[in-house]
């Protein structure tokens, strides 16, 4: 559906804070989790056909940072395991099944910038504001790799599939944006580095595994860079770039399972304008004469079906699709590198439903590692649901007052949360003492009606 929205569309408008990250849950469609600054990650349920009311009441909240938190990511590969960083420098790692943190990475000394998992979500990557890049095995905390980056300030970082390889956006020691490329089994120096350009603005990475493209986004920036990946030098090769005169807010991304395979769509983009208040699609499209089904652009991929429970994940247990092979892409898939001058073209997707696939035949026994193929079309086969786990309440009341609702804050956490639901209640006050002044000045209209009225005889 496109076109402008009413002024008062329903949102999801729960948070007592400002909202700092969103991420859609990669193996139920319309599960969203939240993070803000009133220090609560929050799980919420988006109805079958979209809201029809304002959303105040969250499916699952979570609380255990002391302060806002940045970040949340969901795992690649394991169901109801979502990870939040927040200003209090710590990393939660939430098992959604039972509704708690079951694990808290604690080794950065000051706010977290970024967070990219590898393929299989065994290891985590992040960056910092203490100017270090970390690769940290996650279950246990234990910090794998640590680079110190005082010549190019890292502000984003990304795995990239089973390269082995990370790629970080920063800024060099000139104030020049700059990307660098890592190996995440030696961060002792950058492979390679590669100045972009002289502005500003936030450069936030975008890498396509499967035809091991990288795409350069600009906060403030018009224009769209991309580059081809490969494992020997000179390992980044610039081929072109959308340009576009509105600067972009921010971007997402549409999963795999969306695009248009029959017009050869490889990505595509969701840009935030601001200025003129809307979203645009942009998308990359791979120049074919043929409207057959173009297997070397679109190799297996990751599916929608988790690998992994929480309990196997925690236990130890790794599945994904790293183990399929060594190399970048598994053995009994077909792939072949396109020209990079002919490679990508932009377009304005159609409104048109979008095909639909399925898992093929011969993938059905296998989930070591669970991937897809986007020939025939994607169908919703899962038929999981989230289910938030029930929490009972604990109350002591004396003299009707709940003592346990109003213990003195002990911690920061504790008092946020009692500031921000103060502030709710003040609010709901004030709108219902709005709501009495309008009956109290309709009533007196209709007494001075009535009081002014001829006396029927």
């Amino acid at each position: 559906q496109t076109g402008r929205i009413e002024p008062n569309y329903p949102k999801v408008c729960g948070h007592q804070g400002n909202v700092l990250d969103i991420k859609w849950n990669p193996f139920i469609d319309n599960i969203i989790a939240s993070c803000s600054e009133d220090t609560s990650v929050r799980i919420w349920e988006i109805p079958e056909g979209g809201l029809k009311r304002n959303m105040t009441e969250a499916l699952l909240q979570l609380h255990g940072h002391s302060r806002r938190v940045g970040l949340v990511e969901w795992h690649p590969t394991t169901n109801n395991i979502l990870f939040s960083a927040g200003y209090d420098y710590k990393v939660l790692i939430w098992n959604l099944d039972v509704g708690e943190p079951v694990k808290m990475i604690d080794c950065h000394t000051d706010v977290i910038l970024c967070m990219s998992f590898n393929t299989d979500g065994s290891l985590l990557t992040t960056t910092c504001k203490d100017k270090k890049l970390r690769v940290i095995e996650p279950r246990s905390g234990r910090v794998l790799q640590e680079a110190n980056c005082k010549n190019h300030r890292v502000n984003r970082v990304v795995f990239l599939g089973n390269m082995k390889r990370l790629l970080t956006t920063g800024v060099s020691r000139w104030n020049t944006r700059q990307i660098a490329l890592w190996d995440q089994e030696d961060l002792s120096m950058p492979l390679t580095e590669e100045e972009i350009d002289g502005l500003s603005g936030l450069l936030f990475p975008f890498y396509d595994a499967d035809t091991h493209m990288l795409y350069l986004a600009g906060k403030g920036d018009g224009n769209i860079r991309y580059y081809e990946i490969s494992t020997e030098k000179p390992y980044l090769s610039y081929l072109m770039e959308f340009r576009s005169p509105a600067p972009q807010k921010g971007l997402g991304v549409m999963p795999k399972h969306g695009l248009d395979v029959s017009a050869c769509e490889v990505f595509r983009f969701y840009k935030l304008v601001t200025l003129k208040g809307l979203i645009e699609p942009i998308s990359m499209i791979v120049p074919r004469r043929s409207d057959s089904y173009q297997e070397d652009i679109y190799p297996m991929t990751p599916g929608t079906e988790p690998a992994l429970t929480p309990d196997e994940w925690l236990g130890g247990i790794n599945r994904g699709e790293s183990i399929a092979g060594a190399s970048p892409r598994p053995s009994w898939v077909k792939a072949s590198r396109l020209p990079p001058e002919r490679f990508l073209r932009h377009k304005q997707p159609s409104t048109k439903a979008l095909p639909l696939f399925k898992l093929p035949q011969a993938l059905d026994g296998l989930s070591n590692p669970v991937l897809m193929s986007l020939k025939e079309g994607y169908k919703k086969s899962s038929k999981m649901v989230f289910k938030a786990p029930i929490k009972e309440k604990k109350t002591v009341v004396v003299n009707g007052i709940d003592l346990l609702e109003n213990v003195p804050p002990r911690t920061e956490n504790e008092l946020l949360r009692m500031f921000f639901r103060q502030q709710d209640e003040i609010r709901r006050l004030k709108e219902e003492l709005a709501q009495k002044d309008i009956r109290i000045r309709q009533l007196q209209l209709e007494l001075k009606n009535l009081l002014n009225s001829p006396k029927s005889h």
